[in-house]
């Protein structure tokens, strides 16, 4: 959809480069410019110079343990803050990162990656200098297939040109870019006065029109509507207009998984989150009953479609995103989507005089059972009974994930997740980006110990920081979700006292817990443990599993 949009091509916002304006100059330039103002990552010789600038930038450089807890991190900052980046040095740092750009770019996080590169100089000759692997341009080909643009700074003739295509890129499509800059470009000038341009895409008036009139008749006929909001919503700072057409209609909202806080979950159209069997059943009744289904920026993944158990029929759909619009079986080009949602709330339609919902009532007060062992189920209770504006919850794949989707979150963006890409090891290296884009935040991280043995020492950049999250490290010896697809000892790791860390670390608190009352005292401890972080090591039984898994698999159980 967004790829087939017009662009006037028109300069906007121009600005001027001086003969004295370096390369790495005005790459720093942009990333201020853009909104960044912390940049993640780990130094190498071949991008020592570029950290130089960074270092006198007004940037803040935060370092981090590897280089895919910096890509995390990044991620999570440019959720929150629009925008994030992250810069290492060549190959060994950059194919390090990866996996966490592939995170970022399935998912529209939007986040410029920075690589050194040997020299062009050096590189006559053809050397096997360090770092290589099979030729120079290797690593900008493996991140040409992770990222919405990848390209070398290697030329003065081009590399503005190309620093502006990579930012336009990244707005645009909310998804990473990649520049790598040799070591013998930082400080190269512009061969040419340089005035920036910017794209201004449009959508194709005809075609807009006439999607908006099919949207509105549709639902001006339909009964019983239904909104699933998803990520995109969040990416392009659509919430508001999601919420007036949802209020000006009466319709209610639904949110993905991957979407999820898209809305804030109090509000009274609200009726929680779609993922087939996963989800509760009155959601999943009153989405897949509805006879109009707005599906608004939602990737419609296997995740989000609880494993496939979701039936929507696409006859009563419509589907827009950034890529595509579909109305029913009518596909629609050249038609941005802030432009089809802005206009479909501009649009003149009438509608129908729907039931009220029933109001939602309150949670039932928290009563700890002291000696009662300490269950998921009961864990994720707890947990939506403590939450309040200043908590981001950040999840973790895995039945951590699952079981949160049930938690009622206060107000828009303050739930993190990787919930398509799955990468476990996300959530700790994550709070630190999240609250490095905003320090008000506290996070509480809900993480496995799988995935926390997989970059757990974050916590160290938090210790550095002075950050304060809160981790609750589901302790059940195992990785939970593979044991329920498919149960042997390869689901089984090594027990650790994860209690411990904070005399590793030389800061924050650590408490173990097995009951109840345990979970209590750490949880009011670490609440009032405001100047550093917490870590609570929760032991759980290997079979125990999130009331969301257990509903997936009585659904699937009366499918077979």
């Amino acid at each position: 959809m967004a790829a087939a949009v017009r662009s006037t091509g028109r300069a906007r916002s121009s600005s001027r480069v001086t003969a004295a304006q370096t390369i790495g100059g005005y790459l720093i330039e942009c990333l201020i410019e853009s909104g960044v103002r912390d940049v993640f990552g780990i130094p190498g010789d071949f991008v020592l110079g570029f950290y130089g600038l960074l270092e006198a930038s007004p940037l803040r450089v935060i370092g981090t343990t590897n280089e895919a807890c910096a890509g995390y991190a990044a991620d999570a900052y440019a959720r929150v803050n629009g925008i994030g980046a992250v810069c290492v040095t060549y190959c060994v740092g950059g194919l390090s990162l990866t996996n966490a750009v592939a995170g970022a770019y399935a998912e529209k996080s939007p986040v410029v990656v920075i690589s050194g590169a040997p020299g062009m100089a050096e590189r006559r000759s053809d050397p096997l200098l360090h770092h290589r692997v099979r030729d120079f341009d290797t690593q900008l080909e493996v991140f040409g297939k992770i990222t919405i643009a990848a390209v070398s700074l290697a030329d003065p003739n081009s590399a503005f040109r190309e620093i502006d295509r990579c930012f336009d890129a990244v707005r645009r499509y909310k998804r990473p870019v990649f520049l790598e800059l040799p070591r013998d470009r930082v400080n190269t000038p512009a061969v040419h006065p340089h005035v920036r341009r910017r794209e201004n895409p449009r959508s194709d008036p005809q075609a807009l029109a006439e999607a908006l009139a099919e949207t509105a008749a549709l639902i001006e006929a339909a009964r019983r509507p239904v909104i699933i909001a998803g990520v995109e919503v969040h990416r392009f700072g659509l919430r508001a207009e999601v919420i007036a057409l949802a209020e000006r209609l009466q319709i209610p909202i639904c949110a993905t998984l991957l979407g999820k806080s898209v809305v804030g979950e109090r509000h009274p159209l609200y009726l929680g989150v779609y993922e087939g069997a996963m989800g509760r059943e009155d959601v999943r009744r009153a989405v897949e009953n509805a006879d109009c289904v707005l599906l608004l920026g939602a990737f419609m993944t296997d995740i989000n479609l609880g494993i496939y158990t979701a039936n929507l029929d696409p006859g009563r759909c419509v589907y827009a995103t950034s890529e595509q619009l579909r109305i029913r079986h009518h596909h629609f080009h050249d038609v941005l989507f802030a432009d089809f949602l802005r206009g479909l709330l501009k649009a003149r339609v009438r509608p129908r005089v729907r039931r009220a919902l029933r109001a939602k009532s309150p949670p039932r007060p928290w009563r700890p059972k002291p000696a009662a062992a300490m269950t998921s189920r009961r864990l994720f209770r707890r947990i939506d009974a403590l939450l309040d504006e200043r908590m981001v919850v950040i999840a973790d794949p895995g039945d951590a994930l699952f079981g949160a989707a049930d938690l009622v979150i206060h107000r828009h963006t303050e739930f993190i997740s990787p919930a398509y890409y799955t990468s476990m090891g996300f959530a700790v290296p994550a709070a630190i980006g999240v609250q490095a884009a905003n320090r008000r935040l506290r996070p509480l991280v809900l993480v496995g110990d799988g995935a926390f043995q997989m970059t757990g020492q974050e916590l160290s950049t938090a210790v550095k920081l002075g950050f304060n999250p809160i981790v609750l490290v589901l302790n059940n010896k195992g990785y939970t979700t593979e044991r329920f697809l498919q149960e042997g000892p390869f689901n089984d790791i090594p027990n650790w006292n994860y209690h411990c860390l904070p005399a590793l670390l030389g800061a924050g608190r650590g408490f173990e817990v097995r009951t109840e009352g345990e979970f209590e005292h750490a949880l009011g401890e670490a609440l009032a443990s405001d100047g550093a972080f917490s870590i609570l090591n929760i032991h759980l039984e290997p079979d125990d599993v999130s009331p969301a898994l257990q509903r997936l698999a009585a659904r699937l159980t009366r499918r077979i």
